[in-house]
């Protein structure tokens, strides 16, 4: 038998390296996919993990702060905070939501993403990056534009990733904490 704290840290920090690997190689094939206005970072279809197991939550987190990191010598370092923290939103209540589904299908759960990154990566870009006053109108565009990315990934990449791993039972074999 595992040891459940022990299988909890590992999980955490497969999961953190997998995320920041991902996007790091990303960045290095298509520079700026992956913190631009409108991005498609594939990393962020691993989201999907946290309706497996709770490790997932800070796995993502501390694998988004890692890629993160990066964007400082971009010039976006509020990005390590703001973008962190819209993970560890996103996460939260993708665990929370797990159980909800339509039709077998995690769909609020999977919306997640796109509503914590939106708004608050769209804040980010308004009050940080758009010279001038904040602008509500400017905001929703911003922030449309951060969801429309996150939803893309999302229901194409991580619906692919949700079901490899539930059809497959990888879900129960990966992610137990026994």
């Amino acid at each position: 038998m595992r040891n459940k704290r022990t299988s909890f840290i590992v999980q955490t920090a497969v999961i953190a390296a997998m995320y920041a690997a991902l996007t790091y190689a990303q960045n290095f094939l298509a520079p700026g996919t992956t913190s631009a206005a409108v991005q498609f970072r594939v990393s962020e279809a691993l989201n999907v993990f946290a309706l497996f197991t709770p490790a997932a939550i800070p796995g993502l987190t501390i694998g988004c702060v890692l890629s993160n990191i990066y964007n400082i010598g971009s010039g976006l370092p509020l990005d390590m905070i703001f973008g962190s923290l819209a993970t560890l939103g996103a996460t939260v209540c993708i665990y929370l939501l797990r159980n909800a589904a339509i039709k077998g299908y995690p769909l609020p759960a999977m919306l997640m993403p796109a509503v914590f990154n939106g708004v608050i990566v769209g804040w980010e870009i308004e009050t940080f990056f758009v010279e001038g006053d904040f602008i509500f109108a400017d905001f929703l565009i911003q922030g449309g534009l951060v969801a429309l990315g996150e939803l893309g990934v999302m229901l194409v990449l991580g619906t692919i990733l949700y079901y490899i791993f539930t059809k497959r039972g990888l879900d129960k074999k990966l992610f137990s904490l026994k």
